[in-house]
């Protein structure tokens, strides 16, 4: 099942990976699951959400 995440400004993004990037995007094919041990938080200025480790 793919990661979806929706943003305080009600947008939807997807996780994807390329190699070692993960990265949101609009688009929902081709879309992973968040890997264990990572936790997605959103830049409060501009809504856009990231994947950090858990710490």
């Amino acid at each position: 099942m793919a990661y979806e995440h929706t943003n305080s400004r009600g947008v939807k993004y997807y996780l994807h990976q390329k190699g070692h990037l993960m990265f949101f995007s609009k688009k929902s094919e081709g879309s992973i699951d968040l890997p264990e041990g990572m936790n997605v938080v959103e830049n409060s200025r501009t809504g856009l959400p990231m994947v950090k480790k858990k710490q």
